[in-house]
């Protein structure tokens, strides 16, 4: 069957979406418009109709042509979350193929408006899953990751990321199994953090990236993430270093520190601990990611 340029993506074509801030215009030779791409709908929904398989592909072609990393898992999120569903995976055929309201379509413009800003797609949805949990995300909170997944009691100088621990914890009817602490640990003694005894296990995502190498993140991190939650100074162990020797008043005798760290930490961990014998600490482990990268520490507190 031969396929006609549909009337509604025609309409959709001539809609620019937001300008981004600090590029050049479609007509300075920067980031493309809707409006300079030529799509062809896919005739599922009949004459004038727009469907969530339309959409997925228009908003494809979009972020693609502006370089935003993940174009079609982008899309594809932000269709099904205006649709209520998880996963694009996750819609029935109905949903596929039944014609989009006017509503979902100015939604669905809007949410992907904000990808093209670089926004992380768990931020322009404001939620995401997190193991079995779906947790509400706003900037600049760190993003939950799989590479990443573990479950920890938090502590945190930032007020936005303990006021929205202490959201989802309710949310999800967490807050008497988990203690939220407001407080910056690198300016903490340890009988400041003792507040519950003896800890066998101390889990940390600190601060590791090395200073000079903060310019070179991806614009979904610089723009929308807490960068001094990232910064680890010239040597990216500024808060590791703090970590590790409030540790051993922390733990119990045998108890575990795991860390996540850059991958050349590894070895600049284990030396360190090498040169401050008064810290009863011994680099047991180190875990790659799923890249395969050495990203994860496992520290033990040797027994007296």
């Amino acid at each position: 069957m031969r396929c006609l340029s549909h009337p509604l993506l025609r309409r959709l074509l001539s809609l620019s979406p937001q300008h981004v801030p600090g590029r050049l215009s479609p007509g300075e030779g920067g980031v493309l418009s809707p409006n300079q791409l030529s799509l062809r709908q896919s005739c599922s929904a009949g004459p004038g109709l727009l469907t969530a398989t339309d959409m997925v592909n228009y908003w494809q072609k979009v972020f693609e042509t502006n370089g935003i990393p993940e174009a079609r898992e982008s899309s594809q999120y932000i269709v099904s979350f205006v649709l209520g569903a998880k996963t694009f995976q996750s819609l029935n055929s109905k949903s596929l193929h039944t014609p989009l309201t006017a509503t979902q379509q100015e939604q669905i413009q809007q949410l992907s408006n904000k990808r093209l800003e670089r926004m992380p797609v768990q931020y322009v949805l404001g939620e995401w899953d997190f193991q079995d949990l779906t947790l509400k995300m706003r900037p600049p909170v760190f993003i939950p990751r799989p590479e990443t997944e573990s479950q920890v009691i938090a502590v945190d100088k930032e007020e936005a990321a303990v006021h929205l621990t202490r959201e989802n914890a309710h949310r999800l009817q967490l807050q008497e199994r988990i203690h939220i602490i407001h407080q910056d640990v690198s300016h903490s003694s340890a009988e400041q953090l003792l507040l519950w005894g003896p800890i066998d296990v101390l889990v940390s995502n600190p601060p590791y990236v090395f200073h000079e190498d903060l310019a070179s993140l991806d614009a979904e991190i610089l723009r929308y993430e807490d960068l001094d939650a990232l910064d680890g100074g010239d040597d990216g162990m500024r808060v590791i270093k703090t970590i590790l020797t409030l540790a051993p008043s922390l733990l119990k005798d045998s108890g575990s520190v795991f860390l996540e760290v850059d991958p050349r930490h590894p070895d600049m961990v284990e030396h360190w601990l090498q040169a401050h014998p008064n810290l009863p600490l011994t680099l047991r482990a180190v875990h790659k990611d799923f890249c395969g990268k050495p990203r994860f520490l496992h520290i033990q507190k040797q027994s007296r």
